[in-house]
């Protein structure tokens, strides 16, 4: 049996990508160019290419970490609604609650991506494959959940937590995030109510 440790990424590489983190999310992918990041880390040329042979490369890396918080506070927050899946589906949207009120707010960071990529290219692949992630799990709640038609119940839900996010960074509404999770709970109560016949 094999006792090899995992192997933790180099200091180097978690400071470049940290670095990215906030000048991405801040100001954009493309106005932050590879130059900046490189002196806003502090390490070497050389070293960048090491650990991200492009631009793309290191995107890529960001949006990986992006998914990882963000789907992590998803499922957190689904969780801390209770045992019962209609419950869990609507509290992934206190996940959109604490998310819109934090400092520094720009929205989604994947629908960011997705407007400043071409599809077909890695990065516009990962904000897919992120979206398309989001989305199969909150149809697999609605069926746990009973919904009569969970495909449908789930592509509305998620266009509700996409509309909320985008409406956080547009207008900075604190009302929005409420106002999406009641109307979450009016669909979530609708599909899944027992006395409407098929």
């Amino acid at each position: 049996m094999s006792t090899t440790a995992p192997v933790r990424p180099s200091a180097a590489r978690e400071r470049i990508l940290e670095t990215a983190f906030a000048l991405f999310y801040a100001y954009g992918i493309r106005a932050v160019g590879v130059d900046r990041i490189i002196a806003e880390s502090g390490v070497a040329k050389a070293t960048f290419y090491k650990h991200f042979p492009s631009k793309d490369d290191l995107v890529v890396a960001y949006l990986d970490k992006v998914d990882g918080i963000w789907t992590g506070q998803l499922h957190e927050a689904a969780a801390a609604a209770g045992p019962d899946p209609a419950d869990q589906l609507v509290g992934i949207f206190d996940a959109l609650r604490s998310s819109c009120r934090r400092e520094g707010y720009r929205g989604c960071a994947f629908i960011n991506a997705a407007a400043e990529s071409q599809p077909g290219t890695a990065v516009h692949d990962r904000t897919v494959a992120h979206k398309t992630a989001v989305l199969s799990w909150v149809h697999e709640l609605a069926e746990h959940a009973g919904a009569r038609e969970p495909g449908a119940l789930a592509r509305a839900l998620t266009l509700l937590l996409d509309g909320g996010l985008a409406s956080g960074s547009l207008d900075a509404s604190p009302e929005a995030p409420d106002a999406a999770k009641a109307s979450a709970r009016a669909l979530v109560d609708v599909a899944t109510r027992t006395d409407i016949a098929n």
